[in-house]
């Protein structure tokens, strides 16, 4: 059987810690300071921990218990909620191996659940087939529906937040961001990787090698490490281990290409390699459907040319999911 050397490889670095609590703040320059926080981290790969979220612990605790609780639940009930069949939106539960986020390899080793703004049936963006849509909620997990809501909302205001504070990173306006940010494509994601042996093929990971689709993504893991950000100075691999009171951030293409790659939209990836089960739970902010992303002029040096087309968020995601889902 295979080894995997790859893993030895991973870094004993950790990735920067930035309080956003300062963001919130009346005073300029409070604000400021983590702009050039969240500069140095995205320049660097894009990747750090975010502590001073105010995302109450007690609420985080609720929705690790609910994603373990419908994981939990035996495939025919986690069927009958499958996305693929209930949902035109991208709602609801993905089975093992229904995604290949790196392609040439094994499909992912994981299950995921999707929730996005909860809109009625006869909203017109829905009518229209542009990833908005009513959610598909389990009927036996009576607290699961309330816990999800609430902590999608704290996570749509903490993007917009943090997105304030990528403008003035930026040395922009702290509005510049605000028409991307007018009804916004947001997704709450659950995920489950079971146990994967050591001596597994080196090529099935639960999660394949792969950049972010949107602006920003914000990782809750329980305690079991997995998260892996690639390096592209050393060719290795840093282990984002948990940390407690924390949200791992990371950017993705929609920045890099406002920014023509001065902020990196850095690929990263998923091994489970503890012999337990992990949990974790990414909230996606992508932007309006209709934005079009194109580059920021100032962040275009003197004789450089965008490296991007300008694309609008739903075509670029449109272009995604096809390029996953096959």
């Amino acid at each position: 059987m295979s080894s995997l050397p790859i893993v030895r490889r991973i870094k004993d670095t950790t990735l920067p810690i930035i309080n956003v609590k300062g963001l919130s703040s009346s005073r300029f320059d409070d604000r400021k300071m983590v702009g050039v926080a969240i500069r140095a981290a995205c320049t660097e790969n894009g990747f750090f921990y975010c502590s001073g979220h105010g995302i109450p612990l007690d609420l985080i605790d609720s929705v690790m218990t609910q994603t373990r609780a419908l994981f939990d639940q035996p495939i025919e009930a986690k069927m009958k909620l499958e996305m693929s069949v209930d949902s035109n939106s991208n709602r609801g539960y993905e089975r093992f191996g229904g995604q290949t986020l790196e392609a040439g390899t094994l499909p992912d080793s994981k299950e995921g659940y999707y929730i996005g703004r909860e809109l009625p049936e006869d909203d017109k963006p829905v009518k229209a087939g542009r990833f908005y849509g009513p959610n598909v909620w389990p009927e036996n997990l009576p607290l699961f529906k309330n816990i999800m809501c609430n902590y999608y909302q704290a996570m749509v205001e903490l993007s917009e937040l943090v997105l304030n504070g990528i403008a003035l990173s930026l040395d922009l306006p702290e509005d510049y961001f605000d028409s991307y940010m007018r009804e916004p494509l947001t997704t709450l994601r659950l995920l489950h990787y079971p146990p994967k042996p050591t001596d597994e093929a080196a090529n099935q990971k639960g999660a394949g090698e792969h950049t972010d689709w949107g602006a920003l993504t914000f990782l809750l893991q329980d305690a079991v490490a997995g998260l892996q950000v690639y390096d592209d100075r050393g060719g290795d691999w840093i282990l984002a281990e948990p940390l407690p009171g924390t949200l791992v951030v990371n950017i993705g293409d929609a920045l890099a290409h406002w920014t023509n790659d001065l902020y990196k939209s850095t690929k990263h990836r998923v091994y489970n390699l503890s012999g337990r089960e992990r949990y974790s739970v990414p909230f996606f902010y992508s932007g309006n459907p209709d934005y079009v992303v194109k580059c920021i002029p100032t962040c275009l040096a003197s004789g450089e040319t965008p490296r991007y087309a300008p694309i609008t968020v739903e075509d670029h995601l449109v272009n995604m999911y096809k390029k996953t889902y096959g």
